[in-house]
């Protein structure tokens, strides 16, 4: 036995083995009710994938699934051991058709099959103009669609594989797992705070919305109102610093406590260390920030080490003593 399902009824040819338990993938996937469950492929290499195998051949490789039956029948777990080759009918005489790949559970205990089995099949679609997928039987799982042209069999040449096949396949995950991106992601989620993967875009299920939202993690947010040092000649008056995602803002407040500073008419000032930011907080490359007394401004320099230094000035001003001094400047840490 090469398809295998967990929770068929037991005994031969096709009862629930344990072998069947052990590969079949069991536990609590996500829900789509309260009794049913998201039926799709499980993730992992490349499951249930088809190849063309001859003209009119598919094989679809090994995997496993989940198929959801009715609310009263539950979902049954699926395991495909070793490809199975499927043979496609041939083509209508006028109009092309689009034959479906599915796994399919007869479970006679709850459909009119009166079997017990489970199979990879092939659900033959109606010759159309503009052909639709068919209707799939109770308790099926759609993986592939191939797309057959009018007159195709295996003394035309057969299927063109590459163009034909449509994948079909869409996953499932565990409860509380993010769904991975399969085919069909237009599905609405069942319940708050569901997370899927859409071409690399986390989103949320928003219950109160009722939509998919894209996932913002909360960003790190850290803030300091101590540890910055007057340099001297200065008294550090007040300090706050806060970084978002890496990025910090401060802004440091010193008082001239020595003589009055005259400005040269050029106003450039020699490197004049007034304050040093604490570890953790210092800037990973020198950066340039703006300083201001209410009566001037000018700029100063940040080092890596944390050091801040007056650079410029008003042009012929001074900074005087007694008078508070406002600095401020953002940079990456």
């Amino acid at each position: 036995m090469t398809v295998r399902a967990a929770w068929l009824l037991a005994g031969p040819p096709d009862g629930q083995t344990r072998t069947d338990t052990r590969l079949a993938p069991l536990g609590t996937f996500v829900p789509e009710g309260e009794l049913t469950t998201r039926d799709g492929v499980i993730a992992g290499g490349a499951p249930l994938m088809a190849t063309g195998a001859g003209a009119m051949q598919v094989q679809v490789g090994i995997g496993r699934a989940l198929v959801q039956g009715t609310n009263a029948q539950g979902a049954y777990p699926v395991a495909v051991t070793v490809p199975e080759t499927l043979t496609v009918g041939d083509g209508n005489a006028q109009y092309p058709r689009i034959d479906s790949i599915v796994l399919r559970i007869r479970d006679g205990l709850f459909d009119a099959t009166g079997e017990t089995a489970v199979a990879v099949e092939l659900v033959e679609g109606k010759p159309e103009a503009s052909p639709t997928e068919p209707l799939l039987p109770p308790s099926s799982l759609r993986l592939w669609s191939i797309t057959v042209p009018a007159g195709a069999s295996a003394g035309t040449g057969g299927i063109n594989w590459q163009s034909a096949l449509a994948d079909r396949r869409r996953y499932t995950a565990s409860y509380g797992g993010i769904i991975p991106r399969g085919w069909g992601t237009s599905f609405t989620g069942a319940y708050d705070g569901q997370f899927r993967d859409v071409g690399g875009v986390l989103e949320r299920w928003d219950a109160t919305a009722a939509k998919w939202t894209t996932y913002r993690p909360p960003r790190d947010v850290e803030t300091i109102s101590t540890g910055a040092t007057a340099a001297s000649g200065y008294g550090v008056t007040a300090f706050a610093a806060r970084r978002v995602g890496g990025v910090c803002s401060f802004t440091v407040e010193v008082t001239r406590t020595g003589t009055k500073i005259d400005v040269p008419a050029g106003g450039n000032i020699t490197d004049q260390n007034v304050a040093a930011l604490p570890a953790g907080w210092r800037p990973a490359y020198d950066v340039e920030g703006a300083a201001s007394d209410g009566y001037g401004d000018g700029g100063v320099r940040i080092s890596t080490a944390g050091n801040v230094a007056l650079r410029t000035w008003v042009p012929g001003g001074s900074i005087q003593s007694g008078r508070n001094i406002r600095i401020s400047a953002c940079y990456v840490l």
